[in-house]
């Protein structure tokens, strides 16, 4: 208590409670802020100020984590919202809040790769991911310190029923399986290279 906060990453994930994110990177009491939202959302700045903002805000410029991730998950209920919006009708709250993912479909779509219905849903699963890393770098306070090199912003997307995590490689611009957590979450100071 005395020495307050020393969290390391931000970690944003999806408000669906299959998710321990605590568990899934192996962390203690104070070592990640986390920040859970229906779809594991992340609006681009100055489209939705609000709760989420704020967190995402305090933790990269008070806290200084070093760190942030967006982690989604297989068998994700507002991803499903996106490729069926019908039952959202009685939900329009959630309905609204998804438009902050609209553009992770409309790339799955005009790519039209996917042969079947769970294909297009880990596809959309995966670029919601990569839409809410490209939000996040549209926030003044990630984009400078990602400009001074001390933040990093990963995506993860977490494999419920293997309990696997797969994390982006941006360089290849896919998602492979990570040997376990704390390779995916690089708890030495100045992971951010």
């Amino acid at each position: 208590v005395r020495e307050g906060q020393k969290a390391h990453a931000l970690f944003l994930t999806c408000a669906d409670s299959r998710i321990d994110p605590e568990l899934l990177t192996q962390s203690g009491p104070g070592e990640i802020v986390v920040c859970r939202n229906i779809g594991n959302l992340a609006p681009a700045y100055g489209e939705m100020l609000g709760g989420i903002s704020a967190v995402i805000e305090y933790a990269v410029t008070a806290l200084q984590v070093s760190q942030v991730v967006v982690c989604g998950h297989t068998d994700c209920g507002a991803v499903k919202g996106l490729l069926h919006p019908e039952p959202l009708s009685a939900m329009p709250t959630v309905k609204s809040w998804l438009r902050n993912a609209e553009a992770a479909l409309s790339v799955v779509q005009a790519r039209n790769t996917a042969p079947d219905e769970s294909a297009a849903l880990r596809e959309l699963i995966d670029e919601n991911v990569v839409l809410q890393m490209s939000h996040l770098r549209t926030r003044p306070s990630v984009a400078g310190r990602l400009a001074r090199g001390i933040l990093a912003v990963s995506g993860w997307v977490y494999d419920i029923a293997k309990g696997e995590v797969h994390v982006y490689d941006e360089q290849r611009r896919r998602f492979g399986a990570a040997q376990n957590s704390l390779e995916a979450v690089d708890r030495r100071e100045g992971a951010a290279k």
